[in-house]
């Protein structure tokens, strides 16, 4: 089961990574935060020393179309917000 899904690579989150030294992933949502926090570790070699989780509820949205309204769901997911240790730094672009 792998714990981080993919990194959250948004306009806040990227200013968060060069001002507060924290970056934001799309986690499993079962995972505590002590999971988050080892698969970090051991992922990108970085020391955290603090971990903050979101979680996001499933919406309903509806889609007023020429065949009438159209109903769908949005899935929901957990986020989590990784302080890293001063010093340390993870490089989302080092593989393009």
């Amino acid at each position: 089961m792998s714990i981080l899904i993919k990194p959250i690579i948004t306009e806040k989150a990227t200013s968060d990574s060069e001002l507060f030294n924290r970056y934001a992933f799309v986690v499993d949502k079962k995972a505590n935060k002590l999971e988050i926090k080892n698969a970090v570790e051991e992922v990108y070699g970085v020391t955290i020393e603090s971990v903050k989780t979101m979680n996001y509820p499933m919406k309903r949205k509806s889609k007023y179309t020429k065949n009438g309204v159209v109903q769908a769901k949005v899935g929901g997911y957990k986020k989590a917000i990784v302080q890293l240790a001063e010093g340390d730094n993870i490089d989302f672009y080092s593989n393009i």
